[in-house]
């Protein structure tokens, strides 16, 4: 098997300082590349940054840019400290349950806003550039929600679902120029969010006494289909990433990529 090699290669990871984003930047500082952790807070990403160098041993490798690319200002505020990438990870997002009826205004923009328009402007900038160079990658972690929408919270998978038909069309639009662009669709994923809700449940459920029973206890009442059985970890999620993300992956663009466990009740 060949080896995953990223040697040379910049990448930059959205929303990097925990769960997938962070195993997705340390996945890829371990296969060779220049690592950009982003987070909304200077301290989470000084954090991750030295985590993510010690854990790949990529030290003088990884730095961090803070900023908040939820917004249209931050988005700016990082395209200006990082305007080059060879690899774009549109990995940051916010999830809410919350009744659909009862969901205002504001909170499906701010949805639309973080999960989908990051997105979207730091690809309308990286792409033509990748382009121009002749070789890139760009990958919008999506969901098993855009499939099979969450009653819980519908403008989650709303804005999950978009994010399919952002990359599928901005992968049309390069066509034959070398930058391939998909989308990664995570299942129940143990991340730090998830996690402290298991442990919450943990705690007040003699039943559900560790993170693992909690887990399956979420699967069997909310995600049946899962084939899995469990929540997948963080790591396992990056490692479909990093290989998008690889010259290997030369011949798959414009694609939605499973990582749910088999939650999604469908072949293709």
């Amino acid at each position: 098997m060949l080896p995953i090699d990223l040697a040379g290669r910049t990448a930059l990871v959205t929303g990097s300082t925990a769960g997938i984003g962070l195993a997705i930047a340390t996945g890829l500082a371990r296969a060779g590349a220049e690592v950009v952790v982003n987070g909304r807070t200077a301290e989470r990403v000084d954090a991750a940054v030295q985590h993510v160098a010690e854990q790949a041993g990529a030290a003088g490798r990884v730095r961090g840019a803070p900023a908040d690319v939820g917004t249209a200002e931050g988005c700016a505020e990082l395209l200006a400290r990082v305007p080059d990438v060879d690899v774009l990870i549109n990995n940051a997002g916010v999830f809410r349950p919350q009744p659909v009826f009862e969901i205002p205004d504001d909170e499906w923009r701010r949805m639309f806003d973080v999960n989908v328009l990051s997105g979207v402007r730091l690809a309308r900038h990286h792409v033509p550039r990748m382009v121009g160079r002749g070789w890139g990658r760009v990958v919008f972690i999506s969901s098993e929600s855009a499939l099979q929408i969450p009653a819980e919270m519908v403008h989650y998978g709303m804005s999950k679902t978009a994010q399919l038909a952002v990359a599928r069309g901005m992968a049309e639009s390069v066509a034959g120029t070398g930058v391939t662009i998909n989308s990664v669709l995570p299942g129940p994923t143990l991340s730090e969010g998830v996690r402290a809700f298991l442990e919450q449940m943990a705690a007040g459920d003699e039943g559900h006494d560790t993170i693992e029973a909690a887990g399956a206890a979420f699967l069997a009442a909310a995600r049946p289909t899962s084939l899995l059985g469990r929540l997948a970890d963080p790591e396992e999620v990056a490692n479909m990433v990093v290989y998008v993300a690889s010259p290997l992956a030369s011949a798959t663009t414009g694609a939605a990529l499973r990582v749910d466990g088999g939650v999604v009740r469908a072949i293709p």
